[in-house]
């Protein structure tokens, strides 16, 4: 399941950690490229998810179109193959429009999925996986990472022990296939005359990132991020498993629930956000596809615009 190389290298990628400021520079390079976006992010999928995800405003998106938002509702599974289905069929429909395709975001398995195919994987076992998340709250999140060396010992070294919907998955596909994910997932990148040029992910200092990080938090809670989840709560049909993984969320309906104060929950969400970032780095710089644009915080939209621009040109 891939991108033919031709319609590949017609696209434009930029990807970043979370809260490294790509929706301003993305409306800026597509106006500069002539570009619609493709939304790389798989918890802006979700209708009614807007807060929490950092989703571009209603404003934002009228400026240059937008793909691949609010395009489910927070019941409904999606899959990276899913995604690498659709965003094909988008691709092709923006390029016959005489359009740039411009994939903006932060889920680097979308990304590889993109530049490299998917492998065609098993459906989800929910017993089984309900089975593992038991186990995970009794025994540990560790015990899960532990068990995962034992039958992918390439895929637990990718993969952080907090990270525990993937360790799940991981331990999942070995459990329905009876081979580890990492053999299944053998894509390779396409020889450099086939890859797209313009592959890009922000790299910002540590530090700075850390500090956006946990003011927009706050930022969040005070632009009505408890209500946001509570309306979620509400709806009929419920939350996937796969939304409830977005950052944050799980924590406010612990907060919800009177597990922990509205502090805490902040506090947690801060710290999980944080690792997660530090997780999207690693990710970034190991895609060798992917070529970093090494930002201060102190640049305006339109310079790291005039970076990537010059990165092109070179």
């Amino acid at each position: 399941m891939t991108f033919e190389s031709s319609l590949l290298r017609r696209c434009w990628f930029l990807a970043g950690p979370t809260a490294s400021g790509k929706t301003e520079v993305s409306l800026q390079l597509a106006e500069h490229l002539d570009a619609e976006i493709i939304g790389l992010d798989s918890m802006s999928l979700y209708r009614g998810m807007d807060i929490g995800t950092a989703k571009p405003s209603v404003d934002e998106r009228s400026r240059v179109p937008h793909h691949l938002i609010d395009v489910l509702d927070p019941h409904e599974e999606f899959t990276v193959a899913d995604y690498v289905i659709e965003a094909e069929k988008i691709c092709r429909e923006i390029v016959a429009r005489g359009k740039v395709p411009l994939f903006i975001g932060g889920t680097g398995l979308y990304l590889r999925g993109v530049l490299r195919g998917v492998f065609a994987a098993p459906a989800a076992d929910w017993e089984f996986r309900r089975q593992m998340e038991q186990r995970g709250e009794s025994e540990g999140v560790d015990a899960l990472h532990q068990k995962l060396s034992q039958v992918d010992p390439e895929t637990a070294v990718r993969l952080h022990p907090n990270d525990t919907r993937r360790v799940i998955r991981a331990l999942e596909v070995f459990h329905l296939t009876g081979q580890p994910v990492s053999a299944q997932q053998q894509e390779q990148p396409l020889p450099i005359g086939e890859r797209p040029e313009h592959v890009y992910w922000l790299s910002p200092p540590r530090e700075w990132l850390y500090d956006r990080i946990n003011r927009r938090a706050q930022l969040m809670i005070d632009a009505g991020w408890v209500e946001e989840v509570q309306a979620l709560l509400q709806r009929e049909s419920g939350i996937s498993r796969t939304a409830m993984q977005a950052l944050g969320y799980q924590e406010l309906i612990a907060h919800l629930n009177g597990e922990c104060t509205l502090a805490a929950a902040v506090e947690q969400i801060q710290t999980r956000t944080r690792q997660f970032a530090k997780r999207q780095h690693t990710w970034f710089r190991n895609l060798e596809e992917c070529r970093p644009i090494e930002i201060t915080g102190d640049e305006t939209a339109g310079r790291i615009v005039d970076q990537l621009m010059q990165q092109t040109y070179e």
